[in-house]
């Protein structure tokens, strides 16, 4: 790189070493910022390179492949080199001539160094530290909202950048694409960053800079953290849990009007958006445009999930913080990584329990309500329907005319026919219809969601009465006893289809009879002559020809 060539430059040259007993340096590269200086008792690491005034190198600690590591002012250097070392900073390079008395001497050292020599070193600092030292942390960068801030014991997840004192990375999180996760002050990190954690808020952006003796020690980890080295970590926390943590409910917003809260066993419809606790989006059913459907408090969802929507009112909105082990764990699932908390901001469109029944609410009734109205009643009324959330689907108000139906004949779903029984003109109602009792699971297509509960306020305009069960005519005066007869107009001894249209047809226009109300009347008297043309033949002779009190009560007849 280009930073390891300019380490491997040569040496500047060093300034002349004047007649005073100093050593002499020339400061050749310093850094623009510089937050710490070395002073006597620190600990330092630094490349050097040692040369006699004709430039001739007698070492360097660059071909040896390690720093140097010593105290500074402690003896355990030349004296030259404990003064050259104060009141560098990290990166600086300095060239120093050092007088042979404030290095080797009149002794010289072994073959290397002769006596009376004078040593010019290049030097560059790498590291700086002092048993004194503790974790150092600098956030640059906070939430606004912080909650919760991390304690020993708590589960955190985080991305960082790990690089030495001088800014040599040797690792990250972000390189492996996945977060590094850990539980803090348990002893499952080095101890720095045990301490360096805590009382992070998440999304909170630290500086954490880990001397050696609470990070790798004097032997680093073996590849990348060389001994007695200094770690910066640039951290951000992404996620922060404890595994005694319940999940976290925060009400949004509660309807004033509340007249159930859901329970254990109730099926739900809802919309949410799920975002891991640092903001991440994973998931939504507003991006589906359909609710998302199920049981509560029966393991049909994440258990965090099944406790968080009980007790909530329809029309609620609420947002349920969910630690992973009430989530999906430490595997997590598609987006979801392992060991995450989970936000999920919901909102309740309805719930009902397979057990309800239609709630019939009646909101005016005529002081005289008579008749009621019953099964076979042709009954006529005007509606609007909505979903429980108030969200309106439809209306008979907008096409101008009722909605006219024949009472237990299967013309409207089951809870509407239950809704208009026993209902007298002029009365209003609100009904609340159970989709078991409406349009079930399926719905139907872009008009009703499956599984929806309906709210129909309805009221009845006109009634017409019923027959019977079982009856299609009934008259309104006594039988003549030649009623065959009368039917026969041309006398030929049967019945065709056309004589019996127009004798039925002529005893309804005159009052004499009554066609069951709601039905198509040619319709109805096809099914009462075939009803009669008992061998099929398109006649109906006197044999075949019974009133309805001489059938059996399974036939259909006059």
């Amino acid at each position: 790189s280009s930073q390891r060539t300019a380490r491997l430059a040569p040496p500047p040259a060093a300034p002349p070493v004047p007649l005073e007993d100093v050593v002499v340096i020339e400061r050749s590269a310093v850094p623009e910022r510089c937050e710490r200086a070395v002073k006597k008792g620190d600990f330092v690491r630094y490349h050097y390179r040692g040369a006699f005034p004709d430039g001739t190198a007698f070492d360097s600690s660059y071909k040896r492949g390690s720093t140097y590591n010593a105290f500074v002012g402690r003896g355990q250097l030349i004296a030259g080199m404990d003064r050259a070392l104060l009141g560098m900073c990290v990166n600086e390079r300095r060239a120093v001539k050092v007088p042979p008395h404030l290095a080797y001497g009149k002794d010289g050292y072994g073959d290397i160094i002769p006596p009376d020599a004078i040593l010019h070193f290049d030097i560059l600092l790498l590291d700086i530290w002092n048993p004194e030292d503790t974790v150092q942390v600098k956030t640059y960068s906070k939430p606004e909202a912080c909650s919760r801030k991390v304690q020993v014991s708590d589960f955190v997840r985080y991305h960082y950048n790990g690089t030495l004192m001088d800014g040599t990375l040797f690792d990250s999180s972000r390189t492996r694409l996945r977060t590094y996760d850990t539980y803090v002050g348990t002893g499952w990190l080095i101890a720095g960053m045990d301490q360096g954690l805590l009382g992070m808020c998440v999304g909170e952006k630290r500086i954490i800079t880990v001397p050696p003796f609470l990070g790798y020690g004097e032997n680093g980890d073996g590849s990348d953290i060389p001994g007695q080295a200094s770690l910066v970590f640039d951290v951000v926390l992404l996620d922060l849990h404890n595994p005694k943590d319940g999940i976290a409910v925060e009400k949004l917003q509660v309807p004033e009007n509340c007249p159930r809260k859901s329970k254990a066993g109730d099926f739900m419809r809802y919309h949410y958006n799920g975002t891991l606790l640092d903001g991440t989006f994973f998931d939504s059913s507003y991006s589906r445009n359909s609710t998302y459907d199920t049981y509560i408090g029966k393991g049909y969802v994440i258990s965090g999930m099944d406790e968080g929507l009980v007790g909530v009112c329809v029309g609620e909105r609420r947002r349920v913080i969910i630690p992973p082990h009430l989530a999906y764990g430490e595997e997590g699932t598609g987006k979801i990584p392992g060991s995450a908390v989970l936000v999920f901001d919901v909102y309740v469109v309805d719930f009902h329990n397979p057990s309800d029944v239609v709630q019939i609410t009646s909101s005016f009734r005529p002081e005289t309500c008579e008749p009621r109205s019953k099964k076979g009643d042709f009954v006529k009324y005007h509606y609007n329907v909505s979903l429980l959330d108030g969200t309106s689907l439809h209306s008979s108000l907008h096409y101008g005319k009722t909605y006219d139906v024949v009472l237990g004949t299967g013309q409207v779903v089951m809870g509407m026919e239950m809704g208009l029984q026993d209902m007298c003109v002029g009365e209003k109602r609100r009904l609340v219809i159970p989709p078991h009792l409406g349009y079930g699971e399926r719905g139907v297509a872009g008009e009703v969601p499956g599984s929806a509960v309906l709210v129909f306020d309805v009221e009845m305009l006109d009634m017409e009465e019923g027959l019977p069960e079982g009856y299609m005519f009934v008259w309104n005066s006594e039988v003549t006893p030649d009623l065959f007869d009368d039917m026969d107009k041309n006398k030929d001894t049967q019945v065709d289809s056309a004589e019996f249209t127009d004798y039925i047809l002529r005893q309804v226009s005159e009052g004499k009879g009554r066609l069951a109300p709601g039905f198509e009347p040619h319709r109805l008297i096809e099914n009462m002559f075939a009803n009669q043309d008992r061998d099929g033949n398109g006649k109906i002779t006197a044999e075949e020809f019974k009133l309805k009190a001489d059938e059996s009560p399974a036939h259909d007849e006059l």
